[in-house]
């Protein structure tokens, strides 16, 4: 095709500029309407396979290869894949292909080769189909990096969600802030070489120099790459200035009384970061489930005449980037994306989260649906989710939706008052102990704040992604799996001490913000879905900020849990004290909580070892030992201070 005037201005390495080049046909899309005609394939609807074909060595020459279905709906369009294993993200896709540090498994040692050739010949690939160019700022418009994406043109619905979830920008608009623009990241899209190079298998590999981050991304998923991978952007970059992506949600909470509360979420993938951010969830008499005993069958409801107002602050994505603290003591957080990856798989009918399902039924520009059943030119509902071989819904439905969009969001950085990390627990009698055995709330100090954040456990039938056959065997037989620092781990492309080091220190520097405990699916032996990280926002914002006095907290039986809480009043009903501290429910017993910390503190103790290095901070190897030796929490406060 030649030079792409859109593209004069960039600087390119020469194999891209090339392969740009030599494509057929290179479609910069001047609108985002452009670009979602363009996902809707050449003859725009109703149904546009995207589909390639791959060279699998057979006698009978190439095989066509269907890799997505997109379906014209009146409200977007609905993606989706043959295959169920391409509707979650595979924890073991990334790769890493260049000589910088890292601790994740590169490209050479898997696959025994360099990646040199491969990438030549997906770049050479990439210039013999017709492409879609699209620019975007990784971490949104406002404090994000200039990047860029070729994408197959049959494959522009991957190009239409990456935009979507960075924000639309044009080459002129980068172009007239930075002059001659050069990109911090490239993605590449390349789906035949799932196939041909991966054994069909999900494949994100990271070629990293200290200017350029490129991610090939070898799936048409986007989990991996255009959500995770720009994510890995962040945290590259992030490591190299001094400052974290945190793997967060954050929303503000106004109370009845017209005050307010800025409350982080983390956890690992399926800890409740979306939930953070929706309603209670009340029956038709107005009242709350809090949670049903798994035993007896009894229902544990209450009252609540008024609760706080929301107003979402972050999905997913947090950007604690360095220009954004002022010293204040309390982190200072913006959003790093434009639009959320919104999983659905808890929207199962009609009305229960109202001004969602209107966002999405109704929106103001049509939505890319994932893992959604779309019939041509109908309607797409957010609760009918595809369903898998096994005839059972897909585990993994979203949504991708512009953040302006959702009723009420905050799009100026926030100071955070509380931080909660959620945690999911499976249920504990005393029949059968587990680790489920966190009460409803759990105030730490800093430094547990970072033990937790360090582990990031994950059990408990997590929705958002696979697991590997010997993470499923322990999930399924009660453990717990880690999914390390921040649980951003498994999109960091670096080390795990260093990023280790970056979060302890964000952690004791924001002095001023509180850190809390939250299960969500069980306390106990109740299930709870997400009741006990909703009752535990609301407490704290009616609290003022959290704030709490020392009288009002009791160490915990098990001292990772931080202290405890004597009561929990809301409206002047007390929450039940067999929730604050599940061993005096009938049903689990000092025993049966007694196995379940002895799972965590072992578990804890095996995955901190790693750790222990020579490159580790001083303050979180003497955290570290006092988790080794079984400490109280009041070791962990006396190396970092409880404010209360």
């Amino acid at each position: 095709m030649g030079p792409v005037p859109q593209l004069s201005a960039v600087r390119l390495p020469p194999a891209v500029r090339a392969a740009i080049e030599a494509s057929p046909r290179v479609v910069v899309p001047a609108t985002r309407d452009e670009l979602y005609r363009l996902a809707l394939g050449p003859a725009g609807g109703p149904v546009h396979e995207v589909a390639y074909d791959v060279d699998v060595a057979s006698d009978e020459g190439p095989t066509r290869v269907v890799e997505a279905t997109v379906t014209r709906c009146r409200n977007g369009i609905a993606v989706n894949y043959p295959e169920d294993y391409l509707r979650r993200r595979d924890p073991d896709c990334m790769r890493i292909a260049d000589d910088l540090p890292t601790d994740k498994p590169r490209f050479r040692d898997v696959y025994g080769e360099e990646f040199g050739p491969l990438k030549t010949r997906t770049l050479e690939w990439l210039g013999s189909q017709e492409l879609v160019v699209v620019p975007f700022m990784a971490g949104g418009p406002t404090y994000g990096y200039p990047s860029l994406a070729l994408v197959p043109l049959n494959a522009a619905f991957f190009a239409l969600t990456l935009v979507d979830l960075q924000g639309w920008v044009t080459f002129e608009e980068l172009q007239a802030q930075h002059g001659e623009l050069t990109p911090r990241s490239v993605l590449y899209v390349a789906p035949p070489f799932r196939h041909t190079a991966f054994a069909g298998r999900q494949a994100v590999v990271h070629d990293r120099t200290p200017d350029l981050h490129e991610v090939f991304a070898y799936n048409l998923y986007p989990g991996p790459s255009a959500k995770k991978g720009v994510f890995s952007v962040l945290l590259d970059i992030g490591q190299a200035e001094g400052w974290v992506t945190a793997h967060a949600s954050a929303v503000r909470v106004t109370t009845p009384y017209d005050n307010e509360t800025v409350i982080m979420h983390e956890g690992a993938s399926g800890g409740g970061k979306s939930e953070m951010c929706q309603e209670f969830r009340r029956q038709d008499d107005g009242r709350i489930l809090m949670g049903t005993n798994v035993v007896t069958g009894e229902p544990y409801v209450i009252t609540l005449a008024e609760s706080s107002a929301l107003a979402p602050v972050t999905d997913d994505m947090t950007l604690c980037h360095a220009s954004l603290q002022d010293g204040d003591g309390r982190l200072v957080i913006a959003d790093a994306e434009a639009g959320w990856f919104v999983r659905v798989d808890n929207l199962r009918s009609y009305g229960e989260d109202v001004a969602f399902e209107r966002a999405c039924i109704h929106p103001e520009q049509p939505l890319v649906f994932l893992n959604i059943q779309g019939v041509p030119d109908a309607t797409a509902l957010p609760w009918e989710h595809t369903l898998d071989s096994s005839g059972a819904p897909c585990p993994n439905p979203r949504v991708v939706i512009d953040r302006r969009m959702i009723r009420n969001v905050v799009s100026r950085p926030e100071h955070v008052d509380v931080r909660t990390f959620g945690v999911r627990m499976p249920a504990c009698t005393r029949e059968h102990p587990t680790y489920g055995i966190m009460g409803v709330t759990h105030v730490v100090p800093p430094a547990l704040a970072w033990v937790w954040r360090l582990i990031a456990p994950r059990g408990d039938k997590n929705p958002s992604i696979g697991e590997s056959r010997s993470e499923a065997t322990v999930i399924a037989h009660g453990g717990m799996v880690s999914e390390g620092v921040g649980s951003y781990w498994p999109f960091a492309t670096g080390t795990k001490v260093a990023a280790a080091n970056l979060l302890l220190r964000q952690l004791v520097d924001a002095s001023r913000t509180r850190y809390v405990l939250t299960p969500n699916q069980h306390v106990g032996a109740y299930r709870v879905g997400f009741a006990a990280e909703w009752i535990t926002r609301e407490y704290l914002a009616r609290r003022g900020g959290g704030r709490l006095r020392r009288d009002q907290l009791v160490p915990a039986r098990c001292a990772l849990f931080g202290y405890a809480l004597r009561e929990m009043k809301l409206d002047g009903q007390l929450v039940r004290p067999t929730w604050l501290a599940p061993e005096k429910q009938t049903q689990v017993g000092v025993d049966a909580y007694d196995e379940g910390a002895r799972v965590i503190s072992s578990f804890f103790r095996a995955e901190l070892a790693q750790y222990l290095t020579d490159d580790l901070d001083p303050l979180g190897r003497a955290i570290i030992e006092v988790v080794l030796k079984d400490g109280a929490v009041e070791d962990y406060e006396a190396l970092t201070p409880l404010h209360v």
